[in-house]
């Protein structure tokens, strides 16, 4: 079944010291399965706020988040995280992959914490989803032993591995050179058209942007 993402009225704030610092102001915005929608805009903008609290990384202020029609806040913590884990891969700029890890065993993190299948099974699973991102005989490489570009392979693949009904991107790119960010973001539309996965990627570069079905700009916290 495809899920459906909202926020409704979104209010994201911060306090600094004495000083309190608006980030969203009053963001609507839903994402229909199966689509891929590209969220741009300056640095600053608000675009990555936005996906932490699309995917229950973060609460808002004012307003609300819902997955399904359902408001997020309402959710248990083991409920978001089991929505989260079931339905969302979130792929980050900077990889957050384990060092003391593997490749294959960061990627099995997510199914580890689901506490499903076997674990020959999972091992088969992860090994597919690091052959699906160009990765098949990187297995047992540590994050040390791989370059930034096949970093974000693994975190990718590791996105995969519960086959998530929406990959969450926030600036997948952004920590690249040109020329391996532009196979990255061959791989995420690959996924997306093969197994027609929804997609929401957050840039700065409009020309990453353009291979988007939907694109919405952010600025100063607002969608324009």
């Amino acid at each position: 079944m495809q899920r459906m993402i909202e926020a409704k009225d979104v209010v994201k704030e911060y306090a600094i010291g004495k000083v309190t610092l608006r980030v969203l102001k009053g963001v609507s915005m839903h994402l229909e399965p199966g689509g891929f929608v590209a969220i741009m805009g300056p640095s600053g903008a608000g675009k990555s706020t936005l996906l932490h609290l699309l995917a229950g990384l973060d609460t808002p202020n004012k307003g609300g988040i819902f997955w399904d029609g359902q408001p997020v806040s309402r959710m248990s913590d083991a409920q978001r995280a089991r929505f989260r884990n079931e339905t969302l891969g979130i792929v980050f700029q900077f990889y957050h992959l384990l060092p003391e890890l593997s490749a294959e065993e960061n990627v099995l993190l997510p199914a580890w914490m689901g506490e499903w299948a076997v674990r020959r099974e999972l091992r088969a699973r992860a090994k597919s989803c690091l052959e699906r991102v160009g990765l098949g005989k990187r297995l047992h490489h540590r994050p040390t032993e791989l370059s930034g570009g096949e970093q974000q392979r693994v975190a990718i693949a590791r996105a995969l591995m519960n086959e998530p009904k929406w990959l969450l991107c926030d600036e997948p790119t952004g920590n690249l050179d040109s020329k391996t960010g532009a196979e990255i973001v061959e791989l995420l539309v690959d996924v997306h058209t093969r197994q027609r996965m929804g997609l929401l990627l957050v840039t700065h570069h409009a020309a990453l942007a353009e291979r988007a079905d939907r694109r919405i700009t952010m600025q100063d916290g607002r969608i324009i």
